[in-house]
């Protein structure tokens, strides 16, 4: 059955799928927006975020005219079953409550969400990553912690990794082969910092180092690594090609092919119209296949580029929600071990003594590298980079490796990740492992 038609039976039996927000962020605030119109057969029921009047905010806009302030998982079960939405700062009173059928991570945290991560899956919670920081860090191990306990983590449709693996799975069911997929990217300078952005951030009622991200790579990068966990595929070289172009279908052109039929390539087009959304490419050569793809004006082939022309997340997420609650199917999620990863690299001449400070920060940005490659050189992941201090001199747009910073206090997040490292280090995916064919490609997991 469909989503849709699935959806609207739930709604019309009265049995929406009852979500739990937690954090109330800008992103947050989206979501909870449209989640609040309401959508057929889901249901906003619950938002934790540890600044409370946020959460007021979010729902005032969405529409909710009243909510109860909760402290435990037991009050919020009595006002959900009586109608009646709840709002907590604290993300256990989510993960525990019994009215709550799945859990949507948009806090763009790593330590705080991994915690009720795990905590959701502890008590059999399907959870939405609206966070790429995190899935592209740990997305791995987390899926193999939602396997056991027998629920369903997944990426969100609607961000780019959601669109183009959305597509690519349609494409795939058409028997298609499937080479290369990306993001369509407006701008990417790597020393942008939250004082460039902050006007901007401001405008737009964003946060300084989160729209610091979206222009430093940091974001690109996180999105096409967990892109690339979720289709085997490469990064072609560190930071991806990035082709400029007019329009998106010239990208087929201009990404390496050898790369395309080897490996597979996750990579971006730059400036090009639409301006917006996500790519996949396909390769067919067959003559009269091609002759007939002509035809209908998709190209000359042998490579080919199919586009969708939007990403919207607070919008397209209900689809995620529906597909992981109804089908217990996955919109993004890594296959196996990570394929790729986001590496640390100096924005400007950092000196011994110097404090990281993460994401979207002053001092570093992230690229995406092959893991095989990071783990050769001990790459600092971007992700586990905040907090630590240089040991040494680091010169700007050098790599750091963990032999360039202290080790941190409170390594839980660390623990996990090498914990995820050593459990794929034997099975790390070769550079000659070859894009998925269609006869072998499942369009579900």
């Amino acid at each position: 059955m469909m989503v849709d038609t699935a959806l609207r039976e739930r709604e019309a039996a009265g049995n929406p799928i009852r979500v739990g927000l937690v954090g109330a962020g800008a992103t947050g605030r989206a979501i909870a927006l449209q989640l609040g119109t309401p959508v057929p057969g889901i249901r906003l029921v619950a938002i934790a975020n540890r600044t409370p009047q946020h959460g007021e905010r979010a729902f005032r806009e969405a529409g909710v005219a009243a909510w109860r302030h909760v402290g435990s998982s037991r009050d919020a079960e009595a006002a959900i079953s009586r109608g009646l939405p709840v709002l907590t700062d604290a993300p256990s009173v989510l993960t525990n409550c019994e009215a709550i059928d799945i859990v949507v991570e948009a806090t763009g945290t790593i330590q705080a969400a991994t915690s009720v991560v795990l905590d959701a899956f502890d008590h059999g919670k399907h959870v939405v990553l609206v966070n790429a920081e995190l899935d592209s860090l740990l997305g791995p191990i987390l899926k193999a912690r939602a396997d056991r306990a027998g629920v369903v983590v997944t990426h969100t449709d609607g961000d780019e990794p959601g669109v183009a693996m959305t597509l690519l799975r349609y494409l795939r069911t058409l028997g298609l082969r499937t080479v290369a997929a990306g993001n369509i990217k407006g701008m990417v300078d790597y020393y942008r910092t939250p004082d460039t952005q902050r006007a901007f951030a401001e405008k737009n009622d964003q946060d300084a180092r989160k729209v610091t991200s979206f222009a430093d790579a940091t974001k690109l990068s996180m999105e096409t690594t967990v892109l690339a966990n979720a289709t085997g595929f490469h990064a072609g070289r560190r930071g991806m090609y990035g082709p400029a172009c007019k329009y998106v279908r010239e990208i087929a052109d201009l990404l390496p092919p050898d790369q395309m039929l080897d490996t597979g390539l996750v990579d971006y087009a730059l400036g090009a119209a639409p301006h917006t959304g996500a790519f996949v490419i396909v390769h067919e050569d067959s003559p009269l296949k091609q002759a007939q793809l002509a035809y209908y004006k998709i190209g000359a082939g042998p490579f080919y580029v199919f586009y969708t022309p939007f990403h919207l997340p607070h919008l397209q997420i209900a689809s995620t929600i529906g597909r992981a609650v109804i089908h217990r199917d996955a919109t993004v999620a890594p296959l196996a071990g990570p394929v790729c990863e986001v590496v640390t690299v100096a924005k400007r001449d950092l000196k011994a003594g110097d404090r990281l400070d993460g994401i979207g920060g002053f001092c570093s940005y992230g690229l995406i590298e092959n893991t095989a490659a990071a783990r050769v050189a001990s790459a600092l992941p971007i992700g586990l980079s905040e907090g630590r201090t240089l040991r040494r001199d680091i010169s700007k747009d050098q790599v750091l490796s963990f032999d360039d910073v202290d080790v941190p206090a409170d390594g839980a997040v660390e623990a996990l990740w090498h914990e995820q490292m050593a459990r794929w280090e034997h099975t790390a995916p070769s550079s000659r492992t070859s894009p998925m064919r269609p006869e072998s490609a499942g369009v579900t997991r």
